[in-house]
């Protein structure tokens, strides 16, 4: 079934499994999954260490769950030229592309900045979800991919290089302390944009430095599409994957890795993860055609933008009041730390089946 997927539809199966696991993930958080396995309830056991790493680092560190933004991101930009090359097969001009990319930035930007409107109850000018980030990564990386792989690079490490400056030179009293929080460049980029530096002190800055993701995803989108050998693109991605860890853990001892603010060195680590799992991917699913069970996450990975703003504006909290009563009379015996693990997977369950549902009826929502 999901060869012949790939043969009819000339998908990168691969780059399916990679997004929709993804977009799985972050799903998930919306069933509030991650949340129960990290209860004091499971301190100690295998389930609480695995919800530690499903939980953001409060500030310097990395777990797994700070990577999942970076991965989003980065196959944005793996899909951009195999989606572009397509258009162009169909007869669109650069200009046509280059109207389309902007539009589909601008509508990013807007559901991404809406998201926050619609929490807040009241308009507010916060930009720091994975759209609108995404919005401003897409069009950079957008505006340099007919250049070649070493200007990409170059520009990718002058965004990077760019954002270390700022953060460690900026001479703003009272925030210029590069790597504290709510004292560096990002927290003043923050009040100047929404007049608060926000909870968390995520920096909206941070779409700057993170473009590089994006654009090293094009960069990796441009190899597959190559004409080198399956194994020569796996060497590439891996030693590619490999260089970006080397450089971030390397340098980690000047510039601490912090997701919050995105710095030089959390960017090089989550893309050498990024790359390297892309890698993975690709050799498990299109090199060694290991295919069984990668349809159950890929068909997530078709519509990614729809089920995260469905999961984010309440579909996923209306699953669970429908399941709510249905779920105590099931397991409210097991008590209710279980009774709530198991109503968080019947909602995962049900976000992953209107997926599954829209894959059957060939419904696909793109922007």
């Amino acid at each position: 079934m999901a060869k012949t997927d790939i043969k009819v539809e000339n998908r990168l199966l691969s780059l399916d499994f990679y997004r929709g696991l993804t977009m799985f993930l972050l799903i998930a958080e919306f069933s509030h999954l991650f949340t129960y396995m990290v209860s004091p309830k499971l301190e100690g056991s295998i389930i609480h260490a695995i919800g530690e790493q499903l939980h953001h680092v409060k500030w310097i560190g990395l777990h797994f769950w700070d990577l999942i933004q970076p991965f989003f991101m980065f196959i944005v930009g793996v899909a951009m030229p195999l989606s572009f090359s397509k258009r162009m097969a169909k007869g669109d001009t650069y200009i046509e592309l280059r109207k389309h990319a902007f539009k589909r930035a601008f509508l990013m930007l807007f559901l991404g900045w809406g998201l926050y409107c619609i929490e807040a109850g009241k308009i507010v000018f916060l930009f720091q979800n994975v759209l609108a980030q995404l919005a401003v990564t897409y069009v950079l990386a957008f505006l340099i991919i007919r250049k070649k792989p070493i200007i990409q690079v170059a520009f990718a490490i002058l965004l990077i290089l760019l954002s270390e400056g700022l953060y460690r030179y900026f001479p703003v009293e009272g925030f210029n302390q590069a790597f504290e929080p709510g004292k560096n460049f990002g927290a003043w980029f923050n009040i100047l944009i929404s007049g608060e530096d926000g909870e968390g002190h995520w920096a909206m800055f941070n779409a700057i430095p993170t473009a590089a993701h994006t654009i090293w995803g094009v960069l990796a989108g441009q190899l597959l599409m190559s004409n080198k050998s399956n194994y020569k693109k796996l060497q590439i991605l891996v030693i590619a994957g490999i260089v970006g860890l080397i450089i971030g853990y390397g340098f980690s001892y000047f510039t601490p890795i912090i997701k919050r603010i995105s710095t030089s060195t959390f960017v090089f680590v989550s893309g050498g993860y990024s790359i390297l799992a892309l890698a993975l991917c690709y050799w498990l699913i299109d090199i060694k055609r290991y295919q069984k069970g990668v349809l159950f996450f890929a068909i997530v990975g078709m519509n990614p933008l729809f089920i995260y703003l469905f999961a984010h504006v309440g579909g996923a909290n209306l699953i669970k009041s429908i399941f709510l009563p249905f779920s105590n009379a099931l397991f409210g015996w097991t008590g209710e730390l279980v009774a709530n693990i198991m109503l968080s997977i019947i909602v995962l369950f049900f976000l992953w089946y209107i997926c599954y549902w829209m894959y059957k009826k060939k419904i696909f929502i793109r922007i």
